[in-house]
């Protein structure tokens, strides 16, 4: 593994909680901010970074993802921890391997993301930030 770890959903907001110097970075994209909600970390005074690793409308990796990170306010080598989270844990990983390489973190992955992976039916939804009823806002 080239980065932290791995977290669930409820595992990542209990790190949140009990580290006070940790963030948590969604890099999904502006549209799935949108459209989907993002996770509401202000009950616990910090708010939730948005630094999409794939940009919209286009798809492609977004080229400033560690700059941005940057301008959220991190810095590499501070030493503070990031949770990184996506729609379902994919994005999220390579997210928190180009954190660690670039000297961020540590940095974690939160497994199942936002909205969890398909089901048989191609829905998703049962697993995930969402559906372990942590909070979150549709902006």
């Amino acid at each position: 593994m080239t980065y932290a770890g791995d977290l669930t959903p409820t595992d990542a907001w209990q790190f949140l909680i009990d580290h006070s110097d940790a963030a948590l970075v969604d890099v999904r994209t502006r549209a799935e901010w949108s459209f989907v909600g993002v996770p509401n970390t202000r009950p616990i005074d910090r708010p939730t970074a948005l630094v999409e690793w794939n940009t919209f409308p286009d798809g492609a990796r977004n080229a400033r993802f560690i700059d941005q990170l940057t301008e959220a306010g991190y810095e590499p080598g501070d030493g503070k921890p990031l949770v990184f989270i996506c729609r379902s844990g994919q994005r999220s990983i390579a997210a928190a391997e180009a954190a660690t390489a670039a000297g961020f973190g540590p940095a974690y992955n939160v497994t199942d993301g936002f909205e969890g992976p398909t089901d048989t039916e191609g829905h998703r939804g049962f697993k995930g930030w969402r559906a372990d009823g942590l909070p979150w806002v549709q902006s």
